[in-house]
């Protein structure tokens, strides 16, 4: 199998901040430490994590916006610095927000955009602005944020990529707009091998489309491997008050108490270690990654 992005070792620190007209307000240090994952060809990669775990500094690593202090990063097999510029001509990348001139138009963005793409391919740019009924004539100032990001996905579809990177494309949109676009997505990964890095807080949509998860939090990868694998890792259990001794409710991830009883987060290996008249269900993306970031930032 091969892979359409690789990291190794990625390591980019952000130097504490001290605000100019006060310095005893300090802004702690960020640190991207030993990031290193594959994304494989013709699959999509969910990258998820709450928000300032670090999914934007690795997209912005991976396209070169950020000098990095180690590690190594390939795209298509080659560095992402000796070969910049052909890598980025194979890359589609959609964003939270548009970085189009906002009396632009669609027609203009294609004459601002089409020169950077050798492969730029016109009549498809055409045939998606009419699928995804965007007027060529109208401002984006005028169009809504779900058609915004439309437009965007159609400027990085139409010059024949091979990986789309998407950061956060669904925040802000409404459930009709979000399962519009994955289902956009899911058209272009059924056009060859062809990958995707999708990273969102919004794990609802990974689940309808990510074959592999990459769970990111404080700058560490904490897991990457198939989407089946990390879900089918962990359990949610419930049960009734009384029913744990304090050796196994330590043995819970995120183990709350309520009016009517407990519930929590266990690796699926510990389950045994549990009372049976324990309830125990797989656990959702959702919950799996609330109740995992809570430990490792002692919230619980």
């Amino acid at each position: 199998m091969n892979n359409i992005l690789s990291l190794r070792g990625v390591t980019k620190r952000f130097p504490t901040f001290f605000p100019l007209k006060d310095l005893s307000l300090r802004f702690p240090d960020f640190t991207l430490e030993d990031v290193s994952f594959d994304l494989p060809e013709g699959f999509v990669m969910g990258l998820v994590g709450k928000n300032g775990a670090g999914k934007t500094t690795i997209i912005k690593s991976i396209l070169n916006m950020l000098r990095l202090n180690d590690g190594s990063i390939s795209v298509f097999g080659r560095d992402h610095l000796e070969a910049e510029r052909e890598i980025k001509a194979r890359i589609g990348v959609v964003m939270d927000y548009t970085f189009f001139v906002e009396d632009w138009t669609p027609d203009a963005v294609e004459r601002a955009v089409a020169p950077f793409y050798p492969a730029w391919e016109k009549e498809t740019y055409r045939k998606l602005l009419v699928k995804f009924s965007i007027n060529p004539k109208k401002k984006i100032k005028e169009l809504s944020r779900g058609m915004k990001m439309k437009l965007t996905t159609a400027v990085a579809l139409s010059h024949g990529a091979d990986l789309l990177i998407l950061d956060e494309p669904t925040s802000g949109l409404d459930p009709v707009a979000r399962d519009e676009l994955l289902e956009i997505l899911r058209d272009y990964m059924s056009g060859g091998n062809r990958s995707i890095l999708f990273s969102t807080h919004i794990t609802s949509d990974l689940e309808k489309i990510a074959d592999y998860i990459t769970f990111i939090d404080n700058g560490k990868i904490m897991a990457s491997q198939p989407a089946d694998d990390f879900l089918g890792k962990y359990f949610i259990v419930r049960g009734g008050l009384g029913i744990l001794d304090e050796e196994q409710k330590k043995l819970l991830i995120g183990y709350r108490e309520h009016s009517v009883g407990f519930d929590g987060l266990i690796e699926r290996a510990l389950l045994p270690r549990l009372p049976p008249s324990v309830v125990a269900e797989p656990g959702n993306l959702d919950e799996t990654i609330i109740r995992l970031a809570g430990r490792r930032n002692g919230d619980e």
